[in-house]
């Protein structure tokens, strides 16, 4: 299982480092492509709105086919894509590239969720997300880093050779480290009927639905950040290159230690719980971010004071929030990780051109989108226990350990 576990790591690293490696980028991008903040914010928006439909169809495909086939597929296609990336001749055949890319990458992200779902149950499959989200946060951290350095030394399209030769390697890796995990007799019949009787089935559940909406607005408010921080960094705050990849590594630090501290704590004390205390801190701090703002008192120590409070609350929201939606319907895993990751993308794509909308030179936007994303998810969260919804958590799956020794003391 440590293997498994460190490969589906790396799967899930594939998306931050598409989005977080080239932000520090966007700038010179615009000048170099001839468009303007928003122009080159749509390649975010492509790459996200190819993870939401990757995510609808790699999900189903999964609980069809198993896990491993789709998931080498996707692996081996992102490759090439994201290496054509890097001799994209304009604006236009960059956006399409990315939208390729984001669809292909949807596989490991989904997938691997599902996995999860396969081999863990519960408080153990909380943990073992809540380790994965530990591990993928190295991704955030390191991306805009080495992003930064390949920029200043090599140019903008250095980021999407060496994210090319990323990708690769886990693609190998996926090769090696991931089995089956779905057997023949637990995987759902072929056709248009079965599929939409999934979704129905997943839909039908109101618990799965506000954990859901908790997970997809707290990463909207993620996406905002991600979009609009270059700008706000460097233009808004006066930060160099450099010193904006080391300021937004920092935030994904705090992420991802308070993913780590989840990781350790569930288990002593409910999932439920510490979904909700990161809500709630993520609601405070883009509430504060927004109101110093419109008051003119944004400073360079407050903002990054108050960012690493919403970095902190997000790293207790992601891995309960996927764990307690994905564990109402255990017995169509594939599909509901997928209509959460479709979610998930379709709302950051939405919102990564909008918080350019206003500007370059204005935080205004992009923390009222923070802000909007972060009430959502907490009104969603706190509805979520009192859904009532029907299906008990573990119907149609053998019943799990309660301590599963292999995720019992997670690193972190």
């Amino acid at each position: 299982m440590p293997v498994l576990t460190v490969v589906l790591a790396l799967l899930s690293f594939v998306g931050p480092l598409s989005t977080d490696m080239y932000l520090p980028a966007f700038p010179r991008m615009a000048a170099d492509l001839g468009t303007d903040a928003s122009g080159v914010q749509l390649t975010l928006t492509a790459f996200l709105a190819g993870m939401t439909l990757g995510n609808l169809v790699f999900g189903p495909l999964s609980d069809r086919y198993g896990r491993r086939r789709p998931l080498l597929a996707g692996s081996a296609v992102c490759t090439v894509a994201t290496a054509l990336c890097a001799v994209a001749p304009s604006l236009g055949w960059l956006i399409t590239l990315r939208l390729v890319t984001g669809f292909t990458a949807a596989a490991g992200i989904v997938i691997g969720r599902a996995v999860v779902a396969d081999v863990a149950d519960g408080a153990a499959a909380a943990r073992l997300l809540g380790l994965l989200m530990s591990l993928t946060g190295i991704a955030p951290i390191v991306a805009p880093l080495l992003g930064g350095t390949a920029i200043e030394g090599l140019g903008w399209r250095s980021v999407f050779w060496t994210l090319g030769a990323m990708t690769a390697l886990v693609a190998v890796m996926v090769v090696v480290g991931v089995p089956e995990s779905l057997p023949r007799d637990r995987r759902r019949p072929r056709g248009a009927r079965q599929l939409a009787g999934s979704v129905k089935e997943v839909l039908s559940d109101r618990a799965y639905i506000g954990y859901s909406l908790a997970f997809t607005f707290a990463f909207g408010a993620l996406f905002c950040y991600i979009a609009g921080s270059p700008f706000l960094l460097q233009n808004v705050l006066g930060l160099g290159v450099g010193t904006s990849s080391v300021a937004f590594s920092g935030g994904a630090v705090v992420a991802t230690v308070s993913s780590a501290v989840s990781a350790r704590v569930v288990g002593r004390v409910a999932p439920e719980r510490v979904l909700a205390s990161g809500l709630r801190a993520m609601a405070a701090g883009t509430a504060a971010l927004l109101a110093a703002t419109v008051a003119d008192m944004l400073s360079v120590a407050a903002c990054l004071a108050l960012l690493a409070v919403v970095c902190a609350g997000l790293g207790l929201v992601v891995g309960n929030a996927a764990a307690l939606a994905i564990g109402r319907v255990p017995t169509a895993a594939g599909t509901g990780s997928a209509l959460l990751g479709t979610a998930q993308n379709a709302l950051g794509a939405v919102v990564a051109p909008l918080v350019g909308l206003g500007g370059s030179d204005t935080a205004l936007p992009l923390f009222a989108g923070m802000a909007v994303c972060a009430a959502v998810a907490a009104g969603a969260g706190a509805w979520a226990p009192r859904a009532n919804a029907r299906r008990p958590r573990d119907k149609g799956k053998p019943p799990a350990p309660a301590e599963p020794s292999d995720y019992s003391e997670p690193v972190g």
